[in-house]
């Protein structure tokens, strides 16, 4: 079976709930969407959202470097991804790495007739995701919990890192609201200086927070080598880690993070995510896997590549649900806040 046609789609979607975060607001996903089809009926498909605040790539450089390498593509015999690493190299967009490594993921798995997950060596069958509060007032913030935990979720994670002491007040009050039976995570997203991070870890002792996502900014961590190791089990890294380089140097001792979050459009797709994976694996660093607004394409790749990763602990991949529009249907079910994969071949999307 080989690629005999390659099509590139570049499109902006609009959110249906636009969000702010420490440092910016979103309210529309820029992206690329990539399909394979070949000589029989496997088809390939494969989407990145690149975001300039997090590593300076665009939509528009991840598709003029896609354009610049279909016509490579073109004859080529499916086969496992690594085949094509010749071509993976040269693409400097890590959006455009992602979204071609997810398409030829996605064809092999599919032309071999088995989920993604399987041919990657499936370890967990389900895994709740969390959904995300964007930063807001106290009320905002507890109207979104309600909505949540309405529809089933079990997990809320709250951007935090503009102004502490509302921080602190709304996850008093939003764990006043949720209960016990509901878990909190908080993103910082790097809006906080080192003795902003002591006075959140102490004011929040008592709420059974999760975990605190990158809190200080990257130039800033080495402060957080020196907190007692029950503390930095409990921060994950996000903004810090981009590549497998991060991740050595991030697992060296005494670390400033016990947790790392992979995202595919950070690292370049699902070759680079597992790579960072074996590192965390390794050094005992736990794993949650995250999106930025992306297609269920995407989300199904960051599923199955979940599923079959030992230090897997966590998922936030709810990036697909405030799109006003999407690429694809299908690639998983997500009930009472569980994702789980279909079971059908590859990633088991179908294009719209």
């Amino acid at each position: 079976m080989r690629i005999t046609a390659v099509a590139l789609r570049r499109r902006r979607v609009p959110l249906s709930r636009p969000y702010a975060v420490a440092s910016h607001a979103t309210t529309a996903a820029a992206m690329v969407l990539l399909q394979l089809r070949t000589d029989g009926p496997a088809l390939g498909l494969g989407a990145a959202t690149p975001e300039p605040e997090v590593n300076g790539d665009t939509d528009a450089a991840a598709f003029a470097q896609l354009e610049a390498v279909l016509d490579e593509l073109r004859g080529r015999a499916v086969a496992p991804p690594a085949q094509f690493g010749d071509v993976l190299q040269r693409l400097r967009s890590p959006g455009a790495r992602m979204a071609l490594d997810i398409a030829l993921h996605d064809l092999w798995a599919t032309a071999a007739g088995v989920p993604l997950c399987e041919l990657l060596g499936r370890l967990h069958r389900e895994l709740p995701t969390s959904v995300t509060i964007g930063i807001g007032d106290v009320a905002a913030t507890l109207a979104q919990a309600r909505e949540y935990t309405k529809r089933g979720f079990t997990v809320l994670k709250v951007k935090i890192g503009q102004d502490l002491a509302l921080d602190v007040e709304r996850l008093v009050r939003l764990r006043e609201q949720v209960g016990d039976a509901i878990a909190i995570r908080v993103d910082g997203n790097v809006g906080y200086r080192p003795t902003q991070l002591l006075e959140l870890l102490r004011a929040t002792r008592s709420l059974g927070l999760e975990f605190v996502e990158q809190p200080l900014p990257r130039e800033q961590i080495d402060a957080q080598r020196a907190l007692p190791p029950a503390l930095v089990d409990r921060l994950m890294a996000d903004e810090s880690l981009h590549d497998t380089a991060d991740a050595q140097a991030l697992a060296q001792a005494p670390r400033p993070f016990g947790l790392f979050n992979v995202k595919l459009v950070k690292c370049g797709g699902i070759t680079a995510a597992r790579a960072i994976a074996a590192i965390a694996a390794e050094a005992g660093i736990g794993l949650m896997w995250g999106c930025m607004d992306e297609s269920r394409i995407a989300i199904a790749a960051a599923l199955h590549t979940a599923l079959a990763c030992p230090a897997t602990r966590y998922l936030d991949l709810d990036g697909h649900l405030d799109l006003s529009a999407d690429f694809a249907t299908g690639g998983f079910t997500l009930k009472r806040g569980v994702l789980r994969p279909l079971g059908q071949p590859g990633l088991g999307l179908a294009a719209r």
